[in-house]
């Protein structure tokens, strides 16, 4: 799944593309929403809030997506061949000068721009908004003090952004193994400000400089050792945490 850094780039490619324009027009194609016409409407802005993208419409409307394990936005020019198929597409926006066109997104839905903040109200501190909130994060994350560290930094109501290769780098760069409580965690304020610097350094590279994510029984770039990978989160929802046993010592 596209963690915030991604996330962050496409709202910038989707703002760039769209933003001040008139739609001449637009195509839900999820059935909640197949009879929306937002033709004639201005598109205000494309911003993000964790892994959500916010597409501001007129004076009423916030068109929110979210990309999960496969969607993706392509920025084209009028009448450029998708780059996918187009029974895969979910929304097509088009001005004069532009087409947007989400595939296999997750979530599609509007909201009405007055809602948008209640619909939100749920997430952590977003650690790449400019309201971005070290404290609030922390106490959020002290709350789960028994959790595993590498859980609860992908759980978006502790902060948002950050998923399971992040997840997994900022642990590396630690030394903490991803099974250790939150509350043996020696300095969970430099660990928000190490996963706040590599979400910030990502957005604009790309792709990501991987230490462990990724790379099991691949050596360590530190200490040349094997690198491994578990499954951890809830039943169900089981994602792979990766990691060096003699740098991440299991204590």
């Amino acid at each position: 799944m596209p963690e915030g850094d991604a996330v962050l780039r496409t709202a910038r490619r989707l703002d760039r593309a769209l933003s001040g324009q008139l739609l001449t027009r637009t195509d839900f194609r999820v059935p909640q929403l197949a009879t929306v016409d937002l033709s004639g409407q201005r598109v205000e802005s494309t911003t993000t809030r964790g892994k959500h993208l916010l597409t501001r419409i007129g004076g009423d409307w916030t068109l929110h997506t979210h990309l999960k394990m496969e969607g993706s936005w392509a920025t084209l020019r009028p009448r450029q061949r998708w780059p996918k198929a187009a029974h895969l597409a979910r929304v097509v926006l088009e001005t004069e000068v532009a087409q947007a066109v989400g595939f296999q997104l997750g979530v599609v839905e509007l909201l009405l721009r007055s809602a948008e903040t209640d619909a939100f109200a749920y997430l952590g501190p977003d650690l790449l908004g400019p309201d971005w909130n070290e404290q609030e994060a922390a106490r959020r994350l002290s709350e789960h003090g028994d959790e595993p560290v590498f859980n609860a930094l992908r759980d978006q109501r502790n902060l948002a952004g950050l998923g399971t290769m992040w997840a997994a780098e900022v642990l590396f760069t630690m030394g903490v193994h991803p099974t250790t409580p939150v509350a043996q965690v020696p300095d969970p304020v430099r660990m928000l400000r190490i996963a706040r610097l590599k979400l910030d350094q990502a957005v604009s590279r790309r792709p990501p400089v991987n230490a462990v994510y990724g790379r099991s029984r691949a050596q360590c770039p530190r200490c040349a050792g094997p690198v491994q990978r578990i499954e951890m989160g809830e039943e169900g929802r089981l994602r792979p945490a990766y990691f060096c046993p003699s740098c991440q010592p299991e204590k």
